[in-house]
Formats: structure tokens, sequence, C-alpha cells
């Protein structure tokens, strides 16, 4: 299956909403179903990784019915999960994957989790490693460092763990686990990650810590039902933020966006590379706060990036590498080797699209190096079933000589089930 986008000929103007947040989504059905009573979840992202994530539960005895972007979860407590009767499949959900072992690492039973090609690629024993420590009892390909894996749930101990890779994920893994632990759990974070799990939980009756580096929980907390809206997802926006930095002309807003300060890294990026970006925080969703984003086009400076911004902007930097195609001089990238374990290695994928289309990229071990301002001429390229390596190609047609054909563009409903129908609404107006 391929999709051919034609280059757009008129600046994006107007004003556009984004489906909820991927990351506060798949919490919102963790928590409420480790909670006492009903959750309802409006703005749910109905997309295929959080759908991994309500699927699980309802396997493990959670009564969560969905009516469009709304669940509601008849929560079982900590103690009320059932052990599931066949292996948990989790499609392409690293997200899932990660916190759910936190979860089961607590549990009286055993389960097995598996997933696609993809997720069976991404390493898991930083987060079984840790929950080993714990008392967890872990297997799998190479010892539980590859699905499918094992695992079986005890009475856990507390932990005090220093984080070797930056990851909200083994951060967020660590500390669902340590509410099933006898006593108190601390996470050491030397360079900040994305904290959601931290900020949802005290919607929940939970408690959290943070005195600098480190993160403590205690266990044996009773969470309670509760009801939550989910904001945009910043994730998400940062496309079409993208298209409109670069598309002269351009002003476009987009409403009702989470902007939590440990995901707004695209931001602050593109206004250092020139670009007029302006945010206004509307709201605070318990303690997340939200609002709109404008965004207006404008010629852009290449530069270094590197250090503690990129955890902020890791799941970005596809569109970073983008941008610096149009920008002039050298942009560098450095320590995101991480980008190495995601859904593909995005490194590779990222200079291997953008060197079809027509830049000038070269690629690091930790990063790659991108000259500028060329012209991309268009042309056919993979999405290599990674959601945002397709979506970014979808954007680079924004700018394109010629048009963009993307193989297995599905992907895309991993996070953005309704992005073709915003691109096309934005291509129109």
């Amino acid at each position: 299956m391929e999709r051919t986008l034609t280059p757009i000929n008129h600046p994006l103007t107007g004003t556009l909403e984004v489906p909820g947040d991927k990351s506060i989504s798949h919490r919102a059905v963790i928590l409420g179903s480790l909670s006492r009573g009903t959750t309802v979840v409006e703005n749910f992202l109905d997309g295929e990784d959080c759908l991994s994530t309500v699927n699980a539960f309802k396997c493990m005895g959670v009564n969560i019915r969905r009516e469009g972007t709304t669940l509601s979860i008849e929560g079982r407590g900590l103690d009320g999960l059932k052990e599931p009767p066949a292996p948990l499949n989790l499609g392409n959900s690293g997200t899932t994957s990660r916190l759910l072992l936190g979860v089961l690492a607590g549990q009286p039973f055993h389960a097995c989790l598996t997933g696609d090609e993809s997720l069976s690629r991404r390493p898991m024993d930083r987060v079984a490693d840790p929950l080993r420590e714990m008392g967890a009892a872990i297997d799998g390909r190479e010892k539980g460092k590859y699905f499918p894996i094992s695992i079986r749930g005890t009475n856990l101990n507390p932990i005090t763990y220093t984080l070797p890779v930056h990851s909200a994920q083994v951060k967020s893994a660590i500390l669902l686990a340590g509410l099933f632990a006898e006593g108190r759990t601390t996470v050491i974070e030397p360079v900040p990650t994305r904290d959601h799990t931290e900020r949802i939980l005290p919607a929940f009756g939970g408690e959290i810590k943070r005195n600098g580096q480190y993160i403590s929980i205690e266990g044996g907390q009773e969470l309670k039902g509760t009801r939550f809206t989910v904001p945009g997802d910043l994730s998400s926006a940062a496309f079409f933020i993208t298209a409109s930095a670069l598309v002269q002309g351009s002003d476009l807003t987009i409403k009702h966006v989470g902007l939590n300060p440990t995901r707004t890294g695209i931001i602050d990026l593109l206004k250092q590379m020139g670009a007029p970006v302006e945010t206004k925080v509307t709201e605070k969703i318990g303690e997340e706060p939200v609002g709109d984003i404008r965004i207006q086009g404008s010629p852009l400076k290449g530069m270094k990036i590197e250090g503690e911004v990129i955890p902020r902007v890791i799941d970005e930097i596809p569109l970073i590498a983008l941008a610096a195609t149009q920008a002039n001089g050298v942009t560098e990238i450095r320590d995101a080797k991480e980008l190495r374990y995601k859904e593909t290695d995005r490194i590779q994928a990222v200079v291997d699209v953008l060197t079809k289309i027509g830049a000038d990229i070269q690629e690091l071990k930790d990063g790659m190096v991108i000259n500028g301002p060329v012209t991309l001429k268009g042309g056919t390229v993979s999405s290599y079933h990674d959601h945002r390596i397709g979506m970014m190609a979808a954007i680079a047609s924004f700018i394109s000589e010629g048009p963009v054909t993307i193989e297995h563009p599905s992907c895309i409903n991993i996070s953005y089930p309704q992005f073709f129908h915003h691109l096309n609404q934005l291509k129109q107006e």
C-alpha cells in the first residue's frame, strides 16, 4: 500500500485541534484500572498503541467501555487484576510493554507478553533488570531482553535506582512497581525526562514526591477513580508546527495542546532556529498545563543540538532534521543514540528517507549532520512501518518540488488516526 502526497501552493492558516496525548492516555488507562471506583477518560487517543493498553487490562478482568474518545473504566484496585488466560499481544506499543511490566511485577500471577516484529526488536532489559532487583521473575529471549517475555509477579521490595538511560518509560515502570512494594521506592533521574506519571498520579489520589533528581513513591497507596480529560498531544501537533514554520506566510494556531515543559523541546528548538512560535497556557488539567500554540512561517538557521534538550525532543528529532534541510547553515544533532531503539532505527531511517527526497544529510553514531538549505525533489520512500517516520515524510510533501509517495502509511494509525484528514484539511484551505 502506498499514499502519494502533492506539494502545497499556499500558506497554512486557521486553527487545528490534534487528538489526545498518547503518553497520558496510556497512563490514564493504567491508573484507572488500578483504582477503586469508576474512572472516566475524555479525549482518549483511540490509536492502536493506546488500544493495546485497553485490551491488555480487559484481558486481566477490567471492565472498560469505549464510546468514541470517551472511556469508562471500572477499576479493580491494586490487588484486583486477574491472570490473563492467554499471552497478551501488545502490538507495536513500547509504552504499554514497559509500563505493564511494572504493573505485572507486583501481581500474584504469571503473564506472557508478546507483540509485533518491531516490538520484538526493542530492548526490555532496561525495565526487566530493575524489576528483578525488586523481586520479579522475568524471562524471555536473551534472558528477558526481548519479547516474548514471561513474568511472574511477587511481593516486591523497594529499591533506589539510578536511571542508566534517559527514559520516561523505565522511570514509570519502576514507579508503578513501587505502588506494590513494601516501603519507599526511589528513582534517581540524572537528566529530566517526561513526567506525566508524576503529574497524573495525584489526580487518582496518589502521592509522589520529587526532590531534585530523586522521585519517590510509597507502596500500598489506594488509588481512587476520577474524571480526567486528556489534552492534545504535542508530539502530534509537532508535525503541523513544523509544516507551518517551513511554509512561508503561514499563520496557524493549534488549540488545547499539552504544554508540559518536559515535552516542549520542539518549540524551544524551532524558536532558536528562527521560527516565530508563541504559546499561551489557558488552563491546567490536573497538573498538566494546556493551551494554544501559534506558528508562523519564517527563514530558519542551522544550529547544534545536544545534551539535556535531547530527552525533551527525542520523538521530534525526525522533524527537526526535516526543518534543518531548509535552514541556512549546518545543523548537527548529537546525544540521540536512543533513537536507534525506537520502533525502528530512527537515525538510519531519517537519513535514508531524507536522502531519497534530496536532502544533504550524513549519519552519525548518535545523531546526524544536515546541510541546508536544499530543494527537496520528492520521490518514493518507506515509512519503515514507523508512524513518526511516515508522518515526517508526509510533512516533507508540503515543501517538496514533486510528489512524495509513502510506502506502508497505515502505521500512522498507531498514534494519529486522523493525520491524513487533518493534513488534507490544511492543504485544501
